[in-house]
């Protein structure tokens, strides 16, 4: 790798799905424009589909993904590194149910870069990771207050 090519952080991609008949209401947007445009995250790809009750993924068009009319998320209708490919929208496609929507968002966390650097630089590399899914924590949290109380 040269040197702009090791300053990459950790990727990591969500898979958010909306309820059938409830689709994203835009309120979660701007905070993550906030997140791009304070240099945490760079967005990679980012693509809305929906699975049909045939089980077909189909891609929405993120500029206008609610169909109004009106660009929704313009910003980030370019947003395709390539990354994502057919078999990525099948393997999205298995964990959603039929007749919903969902948005598949890769990104890189850039606040991460230097120390993901420093470390493969040293001969380090990464053997595991996962993440705590935020609800889960907060049953535990209650769990254990309760048990406290």
């Amino acid at each position: 790798m040269s040197g702009s090519e090791e300053m990459i952080g950790p990727i990591d991609y969500l898979i958010i799905e909306w309820p059938a008949g409830s689709p994203p209401n835009g309120e979660a947007f701007p905070h993550l424009i906030d997140l791009v445009d304070r240099g945490l995250i760079r967005v990679l790809d980012f693509s809305f589909v929906e699975k049909d009750d045939a089980g077909n993924v189909l891609e929405i068009d993120i500029a206008d993904f609610d169909g109004d009319g009106t660009n929704d998320l313009l910003v980030f209708a370019e947003a395709s590194s390539g990354l994502l490919d057919e078999e990525d929208y099948a393997e999205a496609g298995a964990a959603l149910e039929p007749g919903v929507a969902a948005a598949i968002l890769v990104f890189e966390n850039t606040w991460a870069a230097p120390f993901a650097t420093a470390l493969r630089k040293s001969g380090a590399q990464l053997v595991a990771s996962g993440r705590i899914p935020v609800n889960a924590l907060i049953a535990t949290l209650d769990e254990l207050e309760a048990a406290e109380a």
